[in-house]
């Protein structure tokens, strides 16, 4: 999509001007891996025009391997942010309808072509909220993926205003789901995709859902979620926890003053989770610090790429949060 956001913290109905970036979920998880020197390939579609060229210029540009983008449709998706501060919450308008990836075709794209020597697949909620030839692109997809032996990760991130063609998350969602290895997910999320609630006297009510969803999905055996308090726009506190059937990990809280831009900051920590749990040998913990702590130092980043170094995400995993000057 293209991201357009007034300048600085202006409300849209001040602003005459706004600054434009691209960006969607996959496409965060991706150039964050591709930050990283891990090769990475987006499969989307944008229109046959100068827009649909500078959006894939704009993801070649940080790393993202474009050739399995697609052209065709009429427009591209555009999104608008009003940045919050303090007290004033940001906010986001989303315009896709009939957009060039809603209008997708499941033939444009040869997945096992694509998929071929590739180590994971990853998809979001977001793609089958968009429209019927969405929904049916990503099932083809995860299917191949799993039939090639390739790992599957989701994202299950619910955006209500986005289902709008016809089927409901709940007859569309579990049926993605449970071809994954490895998913995020909350309880909100257990709860609008598969009416699953955390068992009455529960100690853990996050904890509970998941083991159910992990029944309900035993293809998924491993869930990770991020926690967010939300002091004001502009100050959080964000820790991460980890389920692999039998043990629940946990985080340091991070607290983060000063918010630069948080949109992009839970693509930022799955990408940081499946560098780290690769880098790290499956160590859950271990990769679970690196992506929160990857998460975290989104948060200082404009635009919804996170444009930081594993350097960088180690420093913070590791307890230095001073931000001292690097010469």
């Amino acid at each position: 999509m293209m991201r357009l956001m007034p300048p600085g913290f202006a409300r849209f109905s001040q602003t005459h001007s706004f600054d434009i970036t691209y960006a969607g979920g996959e496409a965060n998880v991706g150039i964050a891996l591709a930050q990283w020197d891990v090769q990475a390939v987006h499969a989307t579609r944008f229109p046959q025009n100068d827009i649909g060229q500078a959006a894939t210029m704009y993801l070649r540009k940080f790393g993202l391997d474009a050739s399995a983008i697609r052209y065709g449709g009429e427009r591209l998706g555009l999104y608008f942010v009003e940045n919050g501060a303090n007290a004033r919450a940001s906010q986001v308008i989303y315009d896709r309808l009939n957009d060039s990836f809603c209008t997708l075709h499941p033939d444009d794209f040869d997945w096992e072509q694509i998929l071929q020597g590739a180590d994971w697949f990853h998809f979001t909620g977001i793609t089958p909220a968009l429209s019927e030839s969405a929904a049916e692109t990503c099932l083809t997809a995860v299917k191949t993926a799993r039939k090639m032996g390739v790992k599957v990760s989701a994202d299950v991130n619910y955006r209500k205003g986005l289902w709008r063609w016809g089927r409901t998350p709940q007859e569309v969602m579990p049926e993605l789901v449970e071809q994954a290895d490895f998913i995020v997910c909350g309880t909100s999320n257990a709860e609008d995709l598969f009416g699953i609630l955390p068992k009455e006297g529960a100690k853990s009510n996050w904890e509970s859902a998941m083991r159910q969803v992990m029944e309900r999905c035993p293809n998924v055996k491993l869930i990770v979620d991020t926690k967010r308090k939300s002091l004001s726009a502009s100050h959080n506190e964000l820790s991460g926890r980890a389920f692999d059937g039998k043990h629940v990990y946990k985080t340091i809280s991070h607290d983060l003053h000063h918010i630069i831009d948080r949109i992009g900051s839970g693509d930022a920590f799955i990408a940081g989770f499946l560098y780290g749990y690769d880098y790290y040998e499956h160590n859950v913990q271990k990769a679970l610090d690196f992506g929160v702590a990857a998460a975290a130092l989104k948060h200082t980043v404009e635009g919804d790429f996170n444009l930081v170094s594993v350097e960088e995400v180690e420093k913070l995993a590791g307890g230095d949060t001073s931000g001292r000057l690097s010469r």
